[in-house]
């Protein structure tokens, strides 16, 4: 369960690193996090049924999988995520990952993430 941070914004801890909630405009189809991905982890392999997301890359180099094609994303530059395509980032580094998530659509809550694999135990058994 998230919980707040010192300025009062939606901040959680996960497996991989964190997230804290930066602007949160559903109402307007928009939500913006900051992600840190600690070295030698990466999130789940997931999609979702009603956001597209586009990542840019502040510190380290994300290695990006979209719909089973890994590429290097190194900072200063951004991807992007289409509704329905199974992604995940991961960081290979010996430094913390950080990049900013811009997520847009209809409905933007973390319960629209479908885990297709996951180092963590999240993803439902085959």
């Amino acid at each position: 369960m998230a919980a707040t941070d010192a300025a009062g914004r939606e901040h959680d801890v996960r497996p991989w690193g964190t997230y804290t909630v930066l602007e949160d405009a559903e109402a307007e189809g928009f939500k913006v996090k900051r992600i840190t991905v600690q070295p030698g982890h990466r999130l789940s392999y997931q999609r979702h049924a009603q956001r597209a997301e586009h990542w840019f890359v502040v510190a380290g180099t994300a290695t990006v999988t979209l719909d089973d094609v890994v590429q290097e994303v190194p900072a200063g530059q951004a991807i992007d995520i289409a509704v329905g395509t199974a992604h995940r980032v991961e960081n290979r580094s010996d430094e913390p990952l950080l990049f900013v998530e811009v997520q847009q659509g209809g409905y933007l809550g973390e319960d629209d993430i479908v885990r297709l694999d996951d180092d963590y135990g999240r993803a439902p058994s085959a």
